[in-house]
């Protein structure tokens, strides 16, 4: 397949979702949300934007309904951690068709160059249909970090999910 003729990420549907109580509530600003969509829309995503708090059935809900309306991309930020409410992965986990390991391996292995913290983390990516699921740390940095660990390998990952499965 020529360069030409691949796809690419330009214009694909992108949700980034910021799972918080607070942010839900309104007593928190939303600055992970704020710089996901930033970064991605600069990576040539069309991105929309959702919050809901920390809530397992809120979360599955909100990520069905965007991979069932088409939406190529899903990231997440907030609720990967150990905390009491942190339950991200218990909502994402359970309406996913499978898990991609490499990327939370990823992820966690940049955090790690940054703090021993990142091991504490519980971000993960994961398949539903056509869809790619991006669940990443709730602050900031941790956020960025993740996406800097996985940004280059984004658009082969949709274009395979896409059905582009040929070898260059």
């Amino acid at each position: 397949m020529s360069d030409a003729s691949r796809p690419s990420q330009t214009g694909l549907p992108a949700m980034v979702v910021t799972v918080s109580d607070g942010v839900a509530a309104g007593t928190r600003d939303d600055r992970s949300g704020a710089m996901l969509e930033e970064r991605l829309s600069g990576l040539g995503f069309r991105v929309e934007r959702a919050v809901v708090p920390d809530d397992p059935e809120q979360i599955g809900r909100l990520v069905v309904t965007a991979a069932d309306r088409g939406v190529r991309l899903v990231v997440t930020t907030g609720g990967t951690g150990v905390g009491p409410r942190d339950r991200t992965p218990e909502g994402v986990g359970p309406i996913v068709d499978y898990v991609v390991p490499g990327f939370g391996e990823a992820m966690r292995a940049e955090g790690r160059r940054h703090t021993p913290m990142a091991s504490l983390s519980r971000s993960f990516a994961a398949v539903r249909g056509q869809t790619l699921i991006l669940c990443l740390p709730g602050s900031p940095r941790g956020a960025s970090e993740s996406l800097d660990a996985v940004d280059e390998i984004l658009v082969h990952a949709l274009e395979t999910l896409a059905g582009h499965t040929a070898h260059l």
